[in-house]
């Protein structure tokens, strides 16, 4: 089975995140592979979230141990993407020698796009509906998860959005609602459930909170420390994600 396209971009485009999958397999430990690739180990969980959000299955595999502590190894899907990606630098540098000159190597970076957007979601469209301007696009996120975008009819057309496109959802982690489980929900936001999978605290403002959704995909998100507190908010806590669909941006592969 052929590699999803987005994660196939992606590699090409971020390789040394795809090399951080190197470190794992080598050193079985998240906090060594960090170390090794000169991240810190919040970068290094922010790389490997992204990565498994984009693949058909996870790559890395961890097993808990408190804050900078427990295992990791690849999977066995993680594996194969690390072995695509060895061949994938082979063929970079028979890119580099074809090409005629040095600037068309600064137009192809020109045309890669990085983004701001802590969370990437990955499935396809499931749903096209008219709202007015505006288009209610429903996306299959896998394991029965689905979330609604609204974006206007002109974004659509210009992503060629069908049934079946595969999308990648981005959303800033600053528009993640974290919701206890019995807090009401916003009527037409998309509502999550997830559990707590680190709580990141920061003296300078609110903590970051890693949501793990019940696919595996996983979200940041941010929460005042005195609401975490009051609500017992810890590692292993069942809560939900919200976020309205007009803060969903949509991205197609090129």
């Amino acid at each position: 089975m052929s590699l999803p396209a987005l994660l196939t971009q992606h590699i090409a485009r971020r390789p040394q995140r795809i090399a951080l999958l190197q470190h794992v397999a080598e050193q079985g430990s998240i906090t060594r592979a960090a170390k090794a690739a000169g991240i810190s180990y919040k970068a290094a969980w922010d790389a490997i979230d992204e990565l498994n959000n984009l693949a058909s299955r996870p790559l890395v595999e961890r097993s808990t141990g408190g804050r900078g502590g427990g295992g990791a190894r690849l999977s066995a899907e993680g594996e194969r993407v690390l072995r695509l990606y060895q061949r994938l630098q082979a063929l970079q540098a028979q890119v580099f020698e074809a090409a005629e000159e040095s600037s068309d190597l600064d137009l192809l970076g020109r045309l890669m796009l990085r983004t701001s957007a802590r969370n990437q979601l990955h499935g396809q469209v499931n749903g096209l509906r008219r709202e007015g301007r505006h288009d209610r696009v429903s996306l299959d996120l896998g394991g029965a998860l689905e979330i609604e975008a609204l974006i206007t009819r002109d974004s659509t057309e210009r992503l060629e959005l069908a049934l079946g496109t595969p999308v990648v959802a981005l959303l800033k982690a600053g528009w993640v609602q974290v919701l206890g489980e019995t807090d009401p929900a916003t009527e037409g936001s998309n509502c999550l459930q997830a559990t707590v999978e680190d709580v990141l605290a920061d003296d300078n403002g609110p903590s970051e909170v890693r949501l793990v959704l019940g696919n595996g995909q996983t979200l940041c998100a941010f929460a005042e420390v005195g609401w975490l507190e009051q609500a017992k908010v810890t590692p292993g806590s069942r809560v939900r994600a919200q976020f309205h669909p007009s803060y969903v941006l949509l991205g197609v592969p090129v």
